[in-house]
C-alpha cells in the first residue's frame, strides 16, 4: 500500500483530524493539494499512487461527459457532502480491486527524491498573493476559502512526510493563524478559514476577505522587519 492509499485510509477513519469534517469537496481540495505537493517535489512516479484513471472511471460509471470533477460526479449522485464523502471510499475501493483484476496498473510505493536532488522552486505559498488571487478558479474550482485550506493543508502534509522542510513563504504563513485570531479576538481553537467565514456572507466573499487580510499580514510583516533593521 503506497503513502497516499494508506493518507485515504486514514481520512475515512477520522476526517476531522485531516480535513475538519466528512465532505467530498474538502477531500477533493486536500487531495489536489497533497498529489500537487508531491509532484512539485519532482515524484515521477505519482501517477502510479492509485488515482490515476479515477476520474474516468467515475465518468464512465456515471455515464457523463461534463467536465466535472470525480468529486462533483460523486456529489451530484448522492444528495448530500456527508453521503458523497462516504461513497468515495466504497467507489475508490471497488475502482482499485478492479484495477488489480484487470491488472491495469501495479500500484507501487511513491519514490523518495535523493538527498542530492534539488528540489524545483514552485512554492504554493508564493501564489497565494498573485496567481491564485488572480485566478482562484483555476486552482481551487470554485472561489472557495474552505477549498484553499485544505488545498494548503494537504501540500504541506505531502512535503512534511517526505522531509522537505518549510520555504520561508510557508514558515510565514504558519503565523496567520494567530494573527487572524487577534485581528478578531478570537481564541477558540478554530481554523482561520473558519473564523474569516463567521464573519463573511459566504464563501466567495470570504475568499475575498482572505486575500485582502493576507496581504494586510504581509505588509505588517515586512513592516516589522525594516523597523527591526532599522533598530
Amino acid at each position: 500500500m503506497n503513502n497516499l492509499s494508506r493518507l485515504i485510509q486514514k481520512i475515512k477513519e477520522n476526517p476531522v483530524i485531516y480535513i475538519d469534517k466528512p465532505s467530498i469537496t474538502c477531500l477533493h481540495s486536500f487531495l489536489t493539494g497533497y498529489i500537487d505537493g508531491l509532484i512539485t517535489l519532482g515524484f515521477t512516479d505519482i501517477d502510479s499512487c492509485g488515482m490515476e484513471g479515477f476520474q474516468e472511471w467515475i465518468q464512465e460509471r456515471a455515464k457523463t461527459n461534463l467536465s466535472r470533477s470525480w468529486a462533483g460526479i460523486i456529489l451530484s449522485c448522492s444528495g448530500s457532502e456527508g453521503a458523497a464523502f462516504n461513497r468515495f471510499f466504497e467507489e475508490f475501493e471497488q475502482f482499485l480491486k478492479q484495477k488489480d483484476d484487470l491488472k491495469i496498473q501495479k500500484i507501487e510505493d511513491i519514490s523518495r527524491l535523493s538527498e542530492e536532488m534539488s528540489f524545483p522552486r514552485f512554492d504554493i505559498y508564493n501564489e497565494i498573493p498573485s496567481n491564485i488571487k488572480k485566478r482562484p478558479g483555476m486552482f481551487l474550482g470554485a472561489n472557495s476559502i474552505t477549498r484553499l485550506d485544505m488545498l494548503l493543508r494537504g501540500y504541506s502534509l505531502a512535503r512534511r512526510e517526505v522531509g522537505v522542510p518549510p520555504t520561508e513563504p510557508e514558515r510565514e504563513f504558519e503565523g496567520f493563524q494567530s494573527w487572524v485570531e487577534e485581528k478578531y479576538g478570537i481564541s477558540s481553537g478554530q481554523s482561520w478559514s473558519k473564523i474569516i467565514l463567521f464573519y463573511s456572507v459566504d464563501e466567495p466573499e470570504a475568499l475575498q476577505k482572505f486575500f485582502e487580510l493576507f496581504e494586510e499580514y504581509l505588509n505588517r510583516n515586512k513592516s516589522l522587519k525594516v523597523n527591526e533593521i532599522s533598530g
